[in-house]
C-alpha cells in the first residue's frame, strides 16, 4: 500500500515563547494560551491527539489522560520568525542568518531602480499594517497611479495597488521586477502583491494576493522526495514559499475552509508522497489583526473538520499538524509574528502515542518524513522513531 503524509501547517499557531524571545522583543508571547482564554475555543480533537500534553502547554492547560497521538514541542533553530524561514526549516533547511528587514524603509537606490523599471512612482516606503496602509495611502494611489510600497517586521517587500488602477496581472509583473532586483544584500524573503478594491477611503484587500519568494538556497525535503519519484503536492501558499522548488503539483486556496476542502479531496487520491498544506487565515486574518476570538473560532473550525480528515486516512497514512512561528493575537508590544515554539501532533494507524518532549529544530519534521519514505537527503534534523 502507498505511504502518504499529510503535513498541515496552522500558520502562526505558536505555543509559547522560545528561550531567545528577548532577542526578538517577544517575551511573554503565547499564541495558543491567548486563544485558550477565548470562550469560542473548542478543540477536543486536537486535545485528544495530545496538544495539551506538550511541554510548556501541560503546565497551564489540562492534559489528556490517554492521548491518541504522538506529540512534541519544536524549537526554531533559524534566526528568524517569519513564514519563509519557518517553512524552510520545517523542510530541513536551517537559516543561520536572518533575512534582511527594513524598519526604516527600503534604500533610495532600490526604489529609484524599481520606479525606473516600472514607470511608476512609490508611496509610503515604511513598515505598515496592510489594512491601514490602503486606508492612509489609497486615495493618493488612485489619484496618482503611484504604487504603495511597504514592509513589516518580516523580510518582505509588499506592493499594494487598486485593481482598477493597476490590473492584477500588471501588479504581478511589477512584483517580478522587484523580485529580480531584491537579491544578494537586499534579498528579502518575499515580494508580495497586495491588490485591493473600493473607493474614497473605503478600501478592501482582495484574495488575489500573490507571494514571490526566494528560491531556497539549499535542497529541502521537497527536492529529496520529488527526486525519489514521490508526489509532492502543495496546498495554499506552500508553492510561493518554496518558489515552486521540489513540487510535483500545487493548488492555491481562498481561505482556510478552501484549504481544508482541497486537503479532503487529496485524501481521496491514490498516490505515494507528501501533501503539504498551509492554512494562512490564523496569521493573516486573526494574528496580525489581534483578533483573539476570530483566531479561536478558526481553530475550532479546523478541529471540527479533523474527524472527517482522519476518517479518510488509509492504513499507512500519517497526519502531521504543526505551525511555522507564532503570532500572538493578545500580544500588545507588536502586531507582527512572535518568536515561539511550535507544536507537532502526529496521528495514524501505525503511530504509537508518545511524548517526544522538546526538539531542537523544526527540521525534525523533514527528517522524520524522509525516514518514513526511506528517502535519503542531506538536510538538517533528527528523525523521530515512529
Amino acid at each position: 500500500m502507498s505511504k502518504r503524509v499529510f503535513l498541515i501547517v496552522l500558520d502562526s499557531f505558536g505555543i509559547g515563547e522560545e528561550p531567545d524571545a528577548d532577542l526578538f522583543g517577544d517575551v511573554g508571547s503565547n499564541t495558543f494560551k491567548s486563544c485558550y482564554s477565548s470562550k469560542y475555543l473548542n478543540i477536543p480533537n486536537m486535545k485528544k491527539l495530545g496538544l495539551c500534553n506538550i511541554d510548556g502547554v501541560k503546565e497551564w492547560a489540562k492534559p489528556e489522560a490517554e492521548p491518541e497521538g504522538a506529540f512534541a514541542r519544536l524549537r526554531e533553530k533559524s534566526m528568524g520568525k517569519d513564514t519563509t524561514i519557518g517553512h524552510w526549516e520545517i523542510a530541513g533547511l536551517v537559516s543561520p542568518n536572518p533575512l534582511p528587514t527594513y524598519p526604516n524603509g527600503f534604500p533610495k537606490e532600490v526604489l529609484d531602480k524599481f520606479s525606473e523599471m516600472t514607470g511608476r512612482g512609490v508611496l509610503c516606503n515604511k513598515p505598515y499594517s496592510g489594512t491601514e496602509v490602503i486606508k492612509d495611502y489609497g486615495d493618493e494611489h488612485v489619484k496618482t497611479g503611484k504604487l504603495i510600497v511597504y514592509t513589516s517586521a518580516d523580510s518582505v517587500f509588499q506592493i499594494a495597488a487598486h485593481e482598477d488602477v493597476v490590473p492584477v496581472k500588471e501588479l504581478y509583473e511589477y512584483c517580478k521586477i522587484a523580485r529580480n532586483l531584491l537579491i544578494g544584500e537586499h534579498g528579502v524573503g518575499r515580494v508580495i502583491a497586495r491588490p485591493f478594491i473600493g473607493s474614497d477611503g473605503n478600501y478592501l484587500r482582495t484574495p488575489r494576493r500573490h507571494d514571490f519568494s526566494l528560491v531556497p538556497p539549499q535542497r529541502t525535503m521537497l527536492d529529496c522526495l520529488k527526486e525519489s519519484g514521490k508526489v509532492v503536492m502543495a496546498v495554499g501558499k506552500i508553492r510561493d514559499i518554496f518558489a515552486g522548488a521540489g513540487l510535483t503539483g500545487f493548488v492555491y486556496t481562498k481561505n482556510n475552509e478552501d484549504g481544508i476542502d482541497r486537503t479532503l479531496e487529496y485524501l481521496d487520491w491514490d498516490f505515494e508522497g507528501l501533501c503539504f498544506v498551509n492554512l494562512v487565515d490564523y496569521d493573516m486574518l486573526y494574528g496580525h489583526r489581534r483578533d483573539v476570538d476570530g483566531y479561536a473560532k478558526a481553530l475550532t473550525y479546523f478541529d471540527q473538520k479533523l474527524p472527517e480528515i482522519m476518517s479518510k486516512m488509509k492504513d499507512d497514512d500519517i497526519l502531521m499538524i504543526t505551525a511555522d512561528h507564532g503570532c500572538d493575537p493578545a500580544f500588545t508590544k507588536t502586531t507582527d509574528h512572535t518568536r515561539e515554539y511550535i507544536p507537532l501532533l502526529m496521528y495514524g494507524k501505525n503511530i504509537v502515542p508518545k511524548d517526544y518532549g522538546t526538539r531542537e529544530t523544526f527540521s525534525d519534521i523533514a527528517a522524520t518524513i524522509l525516514k518514513y519514505f526511506n528517502v535519503k537527503g542531506d538536510i538538517s534534523g533528527t528523525p523521530l522513531d515512529i
